[in-house]
Order: C-alpha cells, then sequence, then structure tokens
C-alpha cells in the first residue's frame, strides 16, 4: 500500500513539472523562444513568402521605366549587284544608252532614342499602384509570419502536453499493475473475487491502450514539431502565456485588431491599387505626347554615295477617337473591382473583430479550465486517498478503487490540456490583434526587412544579377 501511494504521489508530480517547470535541470534545454526563433528563421513556407515581396518589389522599377528614355542601336550590313542601262536623247529621233554596273557593300548603323512626355498620368498611377501591391504584399507577409509563430507556439505546448499526457498514463498503467497484483494477493487469501481480478485486469488493459494511444499520439506531434520548428523536441522547458503584451480590455483588442491585423490592412492596399488601376484606365483616354531622335550613319548605300549621315529629332502626339469601346469597358471594370474590393475590407473587418472576440473568450475561459482543472485534481486525488482506505476495511470495492484512478488520471490529463490551452489561447489572442511578431515578443532575431531589398532595386536602371548576387 506504501509502494501504490508512492506511485500515485509520483503521478501527481509528473503532471505539475512537465507543465510549471522541466522534470530535471538539464545542462541544455529548448525554450518557446528559442523554437519561435528557428521558426521564424528558418520555416520554408515563410521564406518561400519573403521570395514572394521580393518578387513583387521588383514591380516598382518596372513601373518607372516608363518615365525612362528608350535607347536602341540597329546596324546593317551585306553586299548588292546593280545593273542598269539608261537612254539618253543624243539627237533628234535618236538615243544613246549609258549603262551601269557594280558591286558595292552597303552599311548602316542607326541610334533611336525615344522618350515619352505625356501618357495621361498611367506612368504614375502604375509606379504607385506598384508600391500600394508591395505594401500589401509586405502585409501579406505579416500575416504569414503570425501563423507560423502561432504555429510554432501550438506544436511547443502541443508537445508539452502529449509527453505529459504519456508520463500520466505511464504513471498510471504502474499504479493499475501494482493494484493488480495486490488484487491477486488478496484473492488468494479469499478477501476478494474473481470479479474483482476481472476488474484489475480490464482497467489493466484500458489503461495501457491508454498509454498506447498517447505515444502514438506524442509520435505524431515530434513530427509536427520538426516540420514547423525544424528540429526534433529535446529537453523542452515549460512557456508562460504572452497575456502581458495584449490589450486590457476586450473592447481595446477589438480595436487594436480594427487598426493593425495584417489582413485588414492588406485589403485597405487592395483598395488603393484598384483606385489606381481606375485611373490608369482612364489614362488610356488621352492623348500620348512622344520625343524621339535619331541618328543614322550610313556607307555605300548606292553606286554614286558612298557616305550619308542624317539627324532628326521629331515630337509626336496621338490622339486617339476610338477604338473599338474596349477601354471604356476596362474602365467600368476597374470600377467594378474597386466596389468589390471595398466590401471585402468590410468582410475583413466583420471577421476581424469576430476573431478578436472568439479567441478573447477562449482565452478567459481556459483561465477559468486551468483553475477548475487544479480543484479537480486536488479533489480526486483526496477521493481515491479515502476510497482506498475504506477498501481496506471493506466499505468499498475493487471497482471503486478502479473508477477513482482512473477519474484521477482523467483530471490529471484535464490539467495538462487546460494548462496547454491557457498558454495557446494567448498567444491565438495576440495572434487575432495582429501584435503576434517578433518585435513584440522580444524574439533574440534579426528581423527580416523587406524594406532593405526594395531599396537595392528601386532605382535599378540596369543589371541583371539580384541584390543577393544571384
Amino acid at each position: 500500500m506504501r509502494r501504490l501511494k508512492l506511485e500515485l504521489a509520483t503521478g501527481a508530480a509528473i503532471t505539475a513539472l512537465l507543465i510549471a517547470q522541466a522534470v530535471t535541470t538539464p545542462l541544455w534545454a529548448d525554450t518557446m523562444e528559442a523554437a519561435l526563433v528557428r521558426a521564424y528563421q528558418n520555416n520554408p513556407q515563410l521564406n518561400s513568402q519573403r521570395a514572394s515581396v521580393r518578387v513583387t518589389d521588383e514591380n516598382v522599377p518596372q513601373a518607372l521605366s516608363g518615365y525612362r528614355p528608350k535607347v536602341s542601336v540597329a546596324a546593317t550590313a551585306g553586299t548588292q549587284y546593280l545593273g542598269s542601262l539608261t537612254n539618253f536623247p543624243s539627237a533628234p529621233g535618236s538615243f544613246q544608252r549609258l549603262g551601269q554596273y557594280g558591286y558595292n557593300a552597303p552599311r548602316t548603323a542607326t541610334a533611336t532614342v525615344t522618350q515619352t512626355l505625356y501618357n495621361g498620368e498611367q506612368t504614375a498611377n502604375r509606379t504607385r499602384a506598384a508600391e500600394s501591391q508591395v505594401s500589401a504584399a509586405r502585409e501579406g507577409l505579416r500575416v504569414l509570419e503570425q501563423t507560423v509563430l502561432l504555429s510554432g507556439a501550438t506544436i511547443y505546448m502541443d508537445y508539452l502536453r502529449d509527453s505529459a499526457i504519456v508520463e500520466v498514463n505511464r504513471s498510471n498503467v504502474r499504479v493499475l499493475e501494482q493494484t493488480l497484483k495486490q488484487t491477486q494477493d488478496r484473492f488468494n487469501v479469499g478477501e476478494v473475487t474473481r470479479t474483482d481480478v476481472a476488474q484489475s485486469e480490464a482497467q489493466l488493459a484500458a489503461g495501457r491502450t491508454q498509454l498506447l494511444t498517447a505515444e502514438s499520439n506524442l509520435v505524431t506531434t515530434r513530427a509536427n514539431f520538426r516540420r514547423i520548428i525544424g528540429n526534433d523536441p529535446v529537453n523542452l522547458e515549460a512557456a508562460s502565456p504572452v497575456d502581458r503584451f495584449l490589450p486590457t480590455t476586450l473592447p481595446r483588442a477589438v480595436e487594436t485588431g480594427l487598426m493593425e491585423n495584417p489582413n485588414v490592412t492588406a485589403a485597405m492596399y487592395g483598395i488603393d491599387v484598384s483606385h489606381l488601376q481606375v485611373k490608369i484606365a482612364e489614362g488610356a483616354l488621352f492623348p500620348t505626347v512622344t520625343l524621339q531622335g535619331q541618328v543614322q550613319q550610313a556607307y555605300e548605300s548606292n553606286l554614286e554615295t558612298y557616305n550619308a549621315f542624317s539627324a532628326s529629332a521629331i515630337a509626336q502626339i496621338a490622339v486617339p477617337i476610338y477604338q473599338g469601346g474596349a477601354e471604356y469597358s476596362l474602365i467600368r471594370q476597374s470600377k467594378e473591382t474597386l466596389a468589390q474590393q471595398r466590401l471585402a475590407l468590410e468582410q475583413v473587418r466583420d471577421a476581424t473583430r469576430a476573431q478578436v472576440a472568439q479567441a478573447w473568450g477562449q482565452l478567459q475561459a481556459a483561465k477559468s479550465q486551468v483553475l477548475s482543472a487544479q480543484s479537480q485534481v486536488t479533489a480526486s486525488e483526496t477521493a481515491l486517498n479515502g476510497v482506498r482506505e475504506e477498501a481496506r476495511v471493506g466499505q468499498r470495492t475493487t471497482l471503486d478503487v478502479l473508477n477513482a484512478q482512473q477519474a484521477l488520471v482523467n483530471a490529471r490529463v484535464a490539467l495538462v490540456t487546460a494548462q496547454h490551452d491557457r498558454v495557446v489561447a494567448s498567444y491565438a489572442t495576440l495572434n487575432a490583434v495582429g501584435r503576434l511578431e517578433p518585435q513584440v515578443l522580444k524574439l533574440g532575431t534579426t528581423i527580416y526587412d523587406p524594406m532593405v531589398h526594395y531599396q537595392q532595386v528601386r532605382d535599378s536602371w540596369i543589371g541583371i544579377r539580384t541584390p543577393d548576387g544571384q
């Protein structure tokens, strides 16, 4: 009986220690912050999204190219044969024939510079639209960054929860094995019946099944941990909630979410892009003014001319009158797209408001569930101790003891789950308000700044290499 009580106390200690602190003090232990840093730096999905933002950055220099001159050089070279016979009047009624025959090698070199002076502000609007697309892409990156950090925090807590549940079930199996042994000993001396032994055997079999299920869940969680964080979990320390970074009230949390949630800000930039697309489409109705300068050097263009040089500067204005009506349809289409984006923004705001309220409610519920689960564990331990003492004097059956033991196991699992949900809910709420970022969490890592690449390529006139040398 003393050994059984020792196993019982050990099980309770495991539940508390795996969540509140490490079971031992290893020389090296992984922390939530370190795991989130690795996910932030190495997650392939996140790195792919960063590359996508760099792709979008190139839209700006492409739009700015409309301000810049276009220069082209053309050259021709070859050989030609010319043979001609011409009649010239030499006297009244008579002609003299003069022939011209020969080879020459015509060669030309032409340089042309074209500069657009006015195109209905299309270049300016394309540039502003490209800049808004870059801003929207950055907000999309923020969305994924926060999603990855939330996934990292969740899988970290999942592993702590599942490993704790494995230990709880392992301790339960040890207790049930000892219970079965004691029941068999009492059966041998005639204190209990064969039914009591069968009940103990059945409960032990169920406990082993629960242990196998918990171990299987832990294997899956370990694989997901490696997928999200980038390494296998080793010596994970307990993690604390991040409530300190949250607004103090639900109304403030909703207000913050409507201003800072990257889904909302990305939708706002989407409206800017659509508005500028209307302006670009309307620019097709305006005249276009261009200036073209050309220099040409020609050699041996014919048998008489050996060298010829020409230069020109021509201003051209093109006024669209009617182009089949496609330009008007495009304008109407762009306006409908703008209206659609405005409605989409309202949908995103409504969704964000609901997400913040839901996450806030789950966080408050999780706080209460932890307190209730702790009380449940304490009461279940007291109940089990009482049932065991009553069973010793014949006031309780073996089934009563087994039921009390299973109730304690369930209470411990509920406590582990509630503590897991408490931490995850705080990260989910921070994500809902748009603040689940390395800067807010104070993670010890270099923050990826998309502005660096943007500044490197924005005013680049020439060059085929990317800023990282590819």
